[in-house]
């Protein structure tokens, strides 16, 4: 089964995934930016794309899943979203080409190298904003044999390590979330990373 089928029967399992609610980390770190061109990596259902939208951002909602897509685009309003159906670890985005690049809970996939990630810290404009939100491994329990291990996949300190002097770490912590855990869920606490392209 492909990684676009694994979500797409993910999705088609509720009639609706998420809350519908922009991610917490999100709106506490973006509100006071100036709005301009946005990529909202793996946007799901779409809240954040939508909410950046309505502040006035041009966004590209990127997701693997047609069906989240589908039901986003039909949730959208504003005529400021680009829905795209994309890998990124396949296709890189634009390089240079966005003000902000959000990825909230983004499962990425350690590679050995690291194209993927690159490709989305390419992707930042210079002056531009990275936002990387993660659940805190901490707050899983011990059990692996659910088939999911936090280290296969790439935290806010392991993409920290790839920024050099071309930027300036903003933020790089952890923090209670500010909304209940999802449902059947044990995270109670994200990491976020911001950091800012100097050129």
């Amino acid at each position: 089964m492909t990684n676009q089928q694994t979500w797409d029967e993910l999705y088609l399992s509720r009639d609706q995934l998420f809350s519908g609610a922009p991610n917490g980390v999100l709106v506490t770190e973006v509100t006071d930016l100036p709005p301009g061109q946005a990529l909202d990596v793996g946007c799901g259902e779409g809240a954040d794309a939508l909410w950046l939208a309505r502040l006035g951002w041009l966004v590209t909602a990127a997701d693997i899943s047609r069906v989240a897509l589908q039901r986003a685009a039909a949730a959208d309003t504003t005529g400021r979203v680009a829905w795209t159906r994309s890998d990124l670890t396949a296709t890189p985005p634009p390089a240079g080409a966005f003000d902000l690049v959000s990825a909230q809970y983004f499962p990425l996939q350690h590679q050995p190298d690291h194209t993927a990630l690159r490709g989305l810290l390419a992707a930042v404009a210079p002056g531009g904003t990275l936002l990387i939100a993660s659940h805190d491994p901490a707050d899983l329990p011990p059990d692996r044999d659910h088939g999911f291990d936090p280290n296969d996949y790439y935290l806010p300190a392991d993409i920290a390590r790839f920024l050099d002097d071309n930027w300036t770490v903003q933020v790089h912590e952890t923090r209670p979330r500010t909304a209940p855990a999802p449902a059947g869920t044990h995270h109670a606490h994200d990491i976020v990373l911001r950091a800012q392209r100097l050129r």
